[in-house]
C-alpha cells in the first residue's frame, strides 16, 4: 500500500509542474501584462513600470518562473486586490464552508444513490427502476440554481422549516475553532450551534447533491447490471452460495469500481466551489468569493484558486486510487 502511495505521488509531480508553467504563461500573457491587470485599465506608464520593477517582471523569464515556483512552495499566493489580505488566508477562511457543504452533498448522494441504483438494477423493468431512472434524468436536467431557489422558496420562505441564508443564525454566540460550524459545536459542547449549523446546511446540500445523486444512481445501476451478467456471478449462484454473499462480495464490490471514480470526480467538482448554490443561500464559501474575484479581475486570487483546486484534485485522485486498492487488491500490483 505504501509503495502505491509513493508511486502515485511521484507521478503527480509532473502534473503540478505542467500546471505551474501554464499558469505562469497565462499571467505573462494578460492584456498589458500582470501590472496592467493589477492596476486596472487607467494605470499610467510610470505606475506600470513601478509595479514591474517591484514584482521583478523586468527580469528574464526563467528568473520570474523560478521566483513564481518558489512562492508556490512557500504557500505565498500573493495578496487579494479586493480585500488586501493574503490569498492563502482568504482560502483558509472560506474553504471550511465549501468543504462542509460539499461533504454533506456527496454524503447524501452516495447514501441515497448507491442503494437506489443497486435496487433499480436488481428489479430491472419494475416500478422502482423506472422511477429511479426518470428521477435521475430530472435531477440532471434541472439547473442547480433553479432547484436551490425552489427549495428556498418552499421550505424556507413559505413553510419556514429551514433557514434561508448563511451558516449560523444571526445573534447565535458560537465559538469558532476550526471554521467548520458543525464540528465546532461538538468540540465546545455547544450542541445548539451544531444543530443550527445542520439546519442551515440541509437545503443547500440537497440542492447541490441533485446532480451527483443522479449520476451515481445511473452509474451504479449500469455497473450492477453489467456485473450481474458476468460468468462468475452465475457460477457463484450455481454453487449455492448465500444470496447475501453473492450480492455483497461479488456483485456490489465489483460494481463499485467505476462508481468510486465518479464519486471522486464529483467530489472534486463540488470542492472547486458551488458558486450558484453558495450565492443563492449566501453561504460564504469559496465559490461566491471566486465569483466576486472574477468580476473584480482579482488575478492573484484566481491563480491561487486554480493551484488550490489542482491540489484538491490531486489528493482526491490519490484517495480514489487507495479506495481502488482496497476494493480490488489486484490494483496494487499495477
Amino acid at each position: 500500500m505504501l509503495r502505491l502511495v509513493v508511486r502515485r505521488l511521484l507521478q503527480l509531480i509532473p502534473t503540478l509542474l505542467g500546471l505551474s508553467v501554464l499558469l505562469f504563461l497565462w499571467l505573462n500573457r494578460l492584456p498589458g501584462g500582470p501590472a496592467s491587470a493589477i492596476l486596472g485599465e487607467r494605470a499610467t506608464e510610470a505606475e506600470v513600470t513601478r509595479i514591474n520593477r517591484a514584482l521583478g517582471l523586468d527580469e528574464p523569464v526563467y528568473v520570474q518562473y523560478w521566483r513564481f515556483l518558489k512562492r508556490i512552495f512557500e504557500l505565498d499566493l500573493g495578496t487579494s486586490t479586493q480585500t488586501g489580505q493574503p490569498v492563502w488566508d482568504e482560502f483558509v477562511l472560506r474553504f471550511p464552508a465549501t468543504v462542509e457543504l460539499s461533504v454533506a452533498a456527496i454524503v447524501i448522494a452516495v447514501l441515497v444513490g448507491i442503494p437506489l441504483g443497486y435496487l433499480a438494477a436488481r428489479h430491472r423493468g419494475g416500478w422502482l427502476d423506472v422511477a429511479s431512472v426518470s428521477g435521475s434524468l430530472i435531477g440532471i436536467c434541472i439547473p442547480v440554481f433553479f432547484l436551490a431557489l425552489m427549495l428556498k422558496g418552499i421550505f424556507a420562505v413559505e413553510l419556514g422549516l429551514f433557514p434561508s441564508y448563511g451558516r449560523l443564525s444571526t445573534g447565535l454566540d458560537a465559538t469558532d475553532i476550526t471554521g467548520f460550524a458543525t464540528l465546532d459545536g461538538l468540540l465546545t459542547g455547544e450542541l445548539d450551534a451544531t444543530w443550527d449549523a445542520i439546519m442551515h446546511l440541509v437545503l443547500p446540500a440537497v440542492a447541490l447533491a441533485s446532480i451527483p445523486l443522479a449520476v451515481i444512481v445511473r452509474m451504479t445501476r449500469a455497473s450492477v447490471l453489467e456485473v450481474l451478467g458476468e460468468d462468475y456471478i452465475r457460477t457463484a449462484e450455481s454453487k449455492g452460495l448465500d444470496k447475501r454473499v453473492v450480492r455483497g462480495r461479488h456483485v456490489l464490490r465489483n460494481a463499485l469500481l467505476p462508481v468510486v471514480t465518479a464519486v471522486g470526480l464529483l467530489t472534486g467538482s463540488l470542492l472547486s466551489g458551488a458558486v450558484l448554490t453558495e450565492s443563492v443561500f449566501s453561504f460564504g464559501g469559496i465559490g461566491s468569493f471566486i465569483r466576486t474575484s472574477i468580476d473584480a479581475r482579482d488575478y492573484p486570487v484566481l491563480v491561487g484558486f486554480i493551484l488550490f483546486i489542482a491540489m484538491v484534485y490531486v489528493l482526491i485522485n490519490l484517495l480514489v486510487d487507495l479506495a481502488y486498492s482496497i476494493i480490488d487488491p489486484r490494483v496494487r500490483v499495477h
